[in-house]
This record gives C-alpha cells, sequence and structure tokens, in this order.
C-alpha cells in the first residue's frame, strides 16, 4: 500500500530563509476541542484575507492556522472534517490545500 503523504510535492525555488513565527490567539472556534480551538477559525467571506500561516480546507471551509509560516508541500491536519491536506501554490500565487486524505 502506498502512502499519497510519502510523495511530498517539490516545488522549484525553495525558499531557504527561515519561516515566520506567529502567536495564535483563540477566536471561538468551538468545533474542536478547547486546546486545539487556536488552530482553527471561520472563513468570514469573500472580504476575509488570509495571512501566511492559514490555509483553507477544501473540504469543509474551515480556514486551518499554523504558529509558522506555511509553504507548498507542507502537510496540514483539519481536524472538524479529519482530512489530511497537503499544501501547493495555486495558479494565483496563492497558497492552497489539496485533499491527501
Amino acid at each position: 500500500m502506498n502512502d499519497p503523504l510519502e510523495h511530498t510535492v517539490e516545488t522549484p525555488g525553495v525558499e531557504t530563509r527561515p519561516r515566520q513565527r506567529f502567536e495564535l490567539e483563540d477566536t471561538g472556534f468551538d468545533e474542536v476541542p478547547p486546546r486545539f480551538r487556536k488552530f482553527y477559525r471561520r472563513w468570514r467571506g469573500p472580504g476575509d484575507t488570509l495571512g501566511p500561516n492559514e490555509v483553507i480546507c477544501p473540504v469543509c471551509k474551515v480556514v486551518i492556522r499554523s504558529t509558522r509560516e506555511l509553504r507548498p508541500g507542507d502537510r496540514v491536519y483539519c481536524m472538524p472534517c479529519m482530512s489530511r491536506l497537503v499544501i501547493v501554490r495555486g495558479e494565483d500565487g496563492r497558497l492552497e490545500a489539496r485533499v491527501a486524505y
């Protein structure tokens, strides 16, 4: 059996600068246990913007947050829908999450 997460996304021009770190605050997201609430928030619509440490889950449309800057090839977990996601750079240059399983 092949694990799809073993095949990482190779991106030319991999960034070598250190990743930014972020302090996360509780956003009131109550669909996960309290200790994980700071890692998720609700998408507030077209006027909302994503930070360099955030990506939208394509399954449940919840914003997944990280304490580190996200880059293509990173893997994240969406606890509300239990999806494992891989970060890729979209055609418009923004970071997007693709479902691994």
